[in-house]
């Protein structure tokens, strides 16, 4: 399958879909029915066990999602699309859910950027980065312990100068074969 035939396929199905009016089924409002934000990783194999596995429908929860679920700026676009579910959105509490085998696990900057330069990235647009004070390996680094990385999400949030008093932030680890749950942090608790 190459990319054309993939968007092909894509809006094929996605007129069929509204012309079969198959959206009814999903349709809710832009306010989460359980009153919480997940974060969680982008891996595929949770796209559809992730919701499963915490009894969520359509319209349930925000669902954030990203490499390796991870907050690594206070002030990027995950910590901002967190507050504003709790500012603007009526979330009540925030979940982190990372998964173990992760690909952002173990993962080192090194073999990224020789991926990078293989697909033609200049070596010269890295150097600039570095030179213009962006770490681009560190960037770039994943993380060595599952549960140290959520707990240092959910310290993020929770510590967050914007983030209210009182909103719980859980810390969880899905497997992303059997859809089991190990808690790390309960919001309830701190």
């Amino acid at each position: 399958m190459t990319n054309t035939s993939l968007l092909n396929d894509i809006l094929i199905h996605n007129q069929k879909f509204v012309e079969n009016r198959e959206y009814e089924k999903y349709e809710t409002t832009k306010f989460p029915n359980k009153k919480a934000v997940i974060l969680t990783c982008m891996d595929t194999r949770l796209l559809e066990l992730l919701p499963k596995a915490l009894n969520l429908g359509n319209g349930d929860v925000k669902l954030i999602k990203n490499a390796g679920a991870l907050v690594s700026h206070p002030f990027g676009s995950i910590m901002r699309s967190i507050l504003i579910s709790v500012y603007q959105l009526q979330a009540k509490e925030v979940m982190v859910i990372a998964h173990h085998d992760c690909g952002m696990s173990g993962l080192k900057a090194g073999p990224v950027i020789d991926s990078m330069i293989e697909r033609g990235i200049p070596e010269k647009t890295l150097d600039t980065l570095t030179y213009s004070g962006i770490d681009i390996k560190q960037w770039l680094h994943g993380f060595d312990n599952v549960q140290e990385s959520v707990s240092h999400s959910v310290d993020i949030i929770k510590n967050h100068p914007l983030m209210p008093e009182g909103v719980p932030v859980h810390g969880l680890v899905i497997d992303p074969k059997t859809g089991k749950l190990d808690l790390i942090v309960n919001g309830y608790e701190n």
